[in-house]
């Protein structure tokens, strides 16, 4: 019996030192095997299947302020009052990856990602053809792509015929295809690292930084392209959560991405106008005008979240909030696969005063200055017309007395 005992309480230690051994070399090996066969970007693996192509569906909302005082803001520019609108709803990256090339050498895949935009009408407060009024964007572009006199004292007289021009009446879709121009246009070329050689920089962009590698630590700053904005961005971890039973941490955009150039050097290139932006010191708005043709485009986060206060002040009806209007990713640590992202950002136009004269000041400078110096000219044109005819005249005579003389 003591055998017996002594026996089986040995084969016990001896299989639980066993599934210690497993179990230490488990560890390793599943990362290994997490690495080389779930995540790396080649034909076979699920990163690749879900890269690819997503099964989940992807979505991109549009809120919009409707302009409630148009007349007042055209005529006597009083402060801008408006209401959100939204969301418009269309359904975007359900299509696949095009011109996938896996370069064995440089362990690394590049593609085109092409684009399209499917209304949803469930997710949306009313249909493609509602209307509102924004500002009219090609008035506000005409004085920062055409600065010269000219062009300015047309736009003017346009303006001063049209009262109501500087705002339009646009329908939802006419908004997307200005913005966007998305359906049949595609992101690329790009090229990420497929992992196989370095787990450490799967799908991590060789031309822009977007995606993560596995094994996501809560110090990392994750950061990410977006092809609308023509930047990169990044977020910082703010909190671990479970999204549908799965652990994940979620990194949020923090408000020294949209700081001025003073609190963070990384957005100088984003400041251009120095006037508007008081040399840069003003913050929570970045110019984006170089990727977009020119024109004077600003991003913010929504409601001007994290921006200076002056920025908002003129506007009636704005009211930031982290939970609605901060951008995260809830982030799968080990896969390093994103579950869930809101990019939740502020499309702004700047609108420059146009260098004109009002009615009544014009009157009095046409008073003061202009209708004495029109009179001084009219003197100085009698005097040298009288003394001329005078001068004339004399020499006559006085040729005439010498030639009876």
């Amino acid at each position: 019996m003591g055998c017996d005992i002594n026996c089986g309480l040995i084969t016990g230690a001896v299989i639980g030192a066993v599934l210690v051994v497993f179990g230490g070399i488990l560890v390793p090996v599943g990362d290994m095997l997490i690495e080389k066969t779930e995540t790396v970007l080649e034909e076979g693996t699920t990163a690749f299947k879900n890269w690819v192509k997503t099964d989940t569906h992807v979505y991109r909302q549009f809120w919009i302020f409707d302009v409630q005082n148009p007349e007042d803001m055209a005529v006597h520019s009083n402060k801008i009052k408006v209401k959100q609108r939204g969301p418009y709803t269309y359904r975007v990256r359900y299509l696949a990856k095009e011109n996938i090339t896996q370069d064995p050498e440089t362990h690394t895949v590049s593609f085109l990602q092409p684009n399209g935009a499917i209304f949803e009408p469930s997710l949306s407060v009313g249909t493609e053809d509602d209307t509102f009024t924004i500002l009219n964007l090609a008035v506000a572009a005409v004085p920062h792509l055409y600065p010269n006199s000219f062009v300015q004292g047309i736009l003017n007289s346009f303006i001063k015929k049209s009262k109501s021009s500087i705002m339009a009446c646009f329908r939802s879709n006419f908004f997307l295809y200005v913005f966007l121009q998305y359906n049949n246009t595609a992101d690329g070329v790009y090229k990420v690292f497929n992992g196989k050689d370095d787990i450490s920089k799967q799908d991590l962009y060789v031309y822009y930084a977007a995606s993560f590698p596995p094994f996501i630590e809560k110090t990392q700053v994750l950061q990410f392209f977006s092809s609308d904005i023509c930047r990169s961005i990044y977020a910082v971890f703010s909190a671990e959560m479970y999204l549908k039973g799965i652990p994940v941490y979620r990194f949020v955009l923090p408000s020294l991405a949209f700081a001025s150039p003073l609190q963070n050097p990384d957005n100088h290139c984003f400041c251009t106008e120095k006037l508007f932006s008081k040399n840069c010191t003003l913050y929570g708005v970045l110019d984006i005008g170089k990727c977009k043709g020119g024109k004077p485009v600003y991003i913010s986060l929504p409601h001007f979240l994290h921006a200076s206060p002056e920025i908002a002040e003129p506007i009636e009806g704005l009211s930031p909030n982290e939970e609605e209007h901060s951008t995260y990713l809830d982030v799968e640590p080990i896969t390093g696969f994103t579950l869930q992202f809101a990019k939740r950002l502020q499309i702004n136009i700047l609108v420059t005063p146009t260098a004109t004269i009002g009615d009544e000041k014009a009157a009095m400078f046409t008073d003061q200055v202009t209708g004495k110096i029109n009179l001084l000219r009219l003197i100085q044109i009698t005097l040298w017309s009288t003394g001329t005819v005078m001068f004339v005249a004399f020499m006559i005579a006085y040729c005439a007395c010498q030639v009876m003389c």
